[in-house]
Parts: structure tokens; sequence; C-alpha cells
């Protein structure tokens, strides 16, 4: 009955895929737990040091190891049982938040373990990433693509939702040791479901080349090829100049709204539920607009969106704001990777989906760390939505410039 229902449905219809449900439900728990200790460690850090910098600055550590271990990520993905490999990074991960939870409990957790921690964990996730985006298209026909990739942003967006709701609550009665262990519990849903899966999704033919040159390979193609050689780069860019309101979240409500841990996490769940009724809500319009053109209008809007964001006078505001900016930063981040992956063939899927992951992620701790610096001087505002109106313009001038510059992102 319910496979039925998601069959007929345009917005969840690659919900009627088992694995790929088994895998969606665990990574949505998973992801509750991160987000539990995203809000906790981010409260944490700005109130020790007081300083958007050091906040900033520890988000970026969390994706600092993709700038050497994505594409390596992407070749082991390749190159093994993915259902294997992701379960031996998920337990490292768990092993590494339990050890967190133990350092609050005991009254030992400082600034420096956050950090390195957070680096060690941003390792792991690097190899995760791509190996996840693979089994997802490998569960799923071609046809479900676009949607299956938008239901995985909707569950991660879900956990935006639940999970800072949870954290708050959690922080305000237990301490931050209590969000920490919800986290490192979180992490068996996905081993259940990597263990309940029973396609044959992940049985790949044995790779003879080398690793290094299976690693290139990937790479040449992302460059001959004009579409996601775009794709990557808007990815980079929107990493660099927008994706940076994310780890500045605690900043802005702490520092410029004057809020605290519920204020956080307000503005984190109102992200949330723009992005998870965008992904849910989506399919319609880009069944009317095309693929290209709802991808387009969605790189135009989201630094306009930001910027509007990060000029709000008020709570309220915000709150408005960011709902809508979370829907056009999902749209459009999805409409990137699914150019991506329909343009590769099933063997080099892991590995292009790993590039996508290290230049955006280049560019997010670029962008978190260098914004967050520049706002301690200059403030937050004027940096933050300066980044997003330069945003806005490139886009324009790619447009204005070369009529068909984004054309290359059709698929």
């Amino acid at each position: 009955m319910a496979t039925s229902l998601f069959s007929r449905s345009g917005s969840a219809r690659a919900l009627s895929h088992r694995d790929f449900t088994l895998l969606w439900l665990g990574t949505l728990v998973s992801n509750i737990g991160t987000w539990m200790e995203s809000v906790a460690l981010g409260v944490y850090v700005t109130q020790v040091t007081g300083q958007a910098a050091w906040t900033g600055g520890v988000a970026a550590l969390t994706h600092l190891p993709s700038l050497v271990l994505a594409p390596l990520g992407g070749a082991l993905a390749d190159r093994f049982d993915r259902r294997t490999f992701m379960a031996v990074c998920i337990c490292v991960q768990a092993l590494l938040a339990a050890l967190l939870t133990v350092l609050a409990a005991t009254g030992n957790l400082t600034v420096p373990w956050v950090a390195g921690l957070s680096l060690l964990n941003g390792a792991f996730s690097t190899l995760v990433i791509p190996c996840a985006t693979a089994l997802t298209v490998a569960v799923v026909p071609p046809e479900d693509l676009h949607n299956a990739l938008s239901l995985d942003s909707a569950q991660f967006n879900l956990g935006r939702i639940i999970g800072p709701v949870l954290a708050a609550l959690v922080l305000t009665q237990v301490g931050i040791a209590g969000a920490l262990f919800v986290n490192t519990l979180s992490f068996l849903a996905v081993l259940l479901a990597l263990a309940g899966m029973r396609g044959t999704a992940s049985t790949l033919p044995p790779k003879v080349e080398a690793l290094w040159a299976g690693i290139m390979r990937g790479v040449r193609l992302a460059w001959t090829d004009p579409g996601i050689a775009l794709a990557l780069g808007s990815g980079a860019l929107v990493g660099l100049l927008i994706s940076p309101f994310v780890g500045l979240v605690p900043v802005f409500a702490l520092k410029v709204l004057g809020g605290d841990a519920t204020t956080t996490s307000m503005l984190l769940t109102a992200q949330g539920t723009g992005a998870v009724i965008a992904a849910f809500g989506s399919g319609a319009l880009v069944a009317r607009m095309g693929r290209q053109a709802f991808l387009e209008a969605s790189l135009l809007l989201v630094g306009l969106c930001s910027a509007a964001y990060w000029l709000s006078p008020s709570l309220p505001v915000a709150l408005v704001t960011l709902f809508i900016l979370g829907a056009v930063y999902l749209v459009a981040f999805t409409g990137l990777k699914t150019v991506c992956q329909a343009r590769t063939p099933p063997e080099l899927q892991a590995r292009v989906s790993s590039l996508f992951l290290l230049l955006v992620n280049a560019g997010y701790i670029l962008g978190v760390w260098g914004q967050g610096a520049l706002s301690d001087r200059v403030g937050v505002r004027p940096i933050t939505a300066g980044c997003a109106l330069l945003f806005f313009g490139i886009v324009v001038g790619m447009r204005t410039l070369r009529a068909r510059g984004l054309a290359a992102l059709g698929t």
C-alpha cells in the first residue's frame, strides 16, 4: 500500500524503492544527532570564546579534510563494497562522538578538543558522503534520480529541523553531554539500515586500475565535460559566498540578534523547514519549468535571499528570510548535484560526487573562516551580505555577458 502511494506521488516516488527508504531513514536519524551536536558545539565555542572567527574556524575544520580526502573517498567507494566501506567509517564516527560525550560529561571538554575531534570527524564524514551518494544513485532508476537527491536533501534538512529543537531542549535540561550522547547513539540507525539493504547496489566489478589512476580518471571526466565542470565551479562559489550562513548561525543569533541557544535552534529550524518544503514541493515546478531553467532561477535567487537574511533587522524577519533561503539553497544544490550525477557513468559516480564535495567544502572552509574573521573586524552584516550580493552579481554577469553562459547545466 505504501509502495503504491509513493509510486503515485511525484514528490516522494523514490521512497517506493526499499533500499533507498532504509538508507534514507537511517541517515535521517543520524543527521538529527549530528545537528544536535553541531548546535551544542557551536553554542559552546561561541560562549567560551565570544569570537565569530573561532566559531567559523571550528565549523571549517569539519570540512577541511575534504581538501585531501574527498578524491580518495570517491575512489575507494568505487573500488570496494560500498555498504561495508560506509559501515566502517560510521563506526569510527560513533567512537569519536562517544569521546566528545565523555569529555563533556567529565568536565574536560575544551575548544582545542572540539577542534581536534571536529577535524577527525570531518575526515571520516568526507569518506562517507560520496559513498552514500553513489549508493543512492545505484538503488533508484535514472528517472527517479532527481527525486531521490531531493529527498536526500529533505532528510538532511529534516534533521536540521528536529535536531536543533531537541538540542535546545536537551541543552537546557541536561547540558552539552546529553546532546552529544544522543548523537553517539544516532549512528546505530545507519548501521542497521546498511545491514537491512538486500539489493546488489554495492556489488561492483573488481577494479584493476591503480588508486591514483582511478582518481585522475574522475578528474579528467569532470574537466572535459562542460556541464560537470560548470556545476562543480558553481558549487564552489556557492560554498564560498553563500554556504557560510550555516556555520555562522550561532554568531548571528548570539552576537547580532542578542539571543541564545534557543534563538540558534529557531533559526536552524526555519532554514530546515524551508528546505524540506522545497524538497517535497519542487517537483511540480521542475516538471513545468524544466531542470535547467529551474536551476538557473535558483542560482539567481539564492544570493538575494542570503543578503536579505543577513540584513534582517529582527528575529521574526530573520526567521522568514532564512525559511526562504533554506528553500532556494536546497533546490540550487540539488540541481547542481543532479547535473553531476546524471552526466556521469555509474562506475565514476562516487568519484565525481567526491569532487563536488571537495570543491564545495573548499569554498565553505575559506568562506566560513574568512567571513567570520572579517566580521570580527568590520561587522557581521556588511561582510556576509556583501558576499551574498557578490554571488548574485556573478550569476547576473554570466547571464548578461554570455546569453547562454549557464546552458551547459542542461542535463
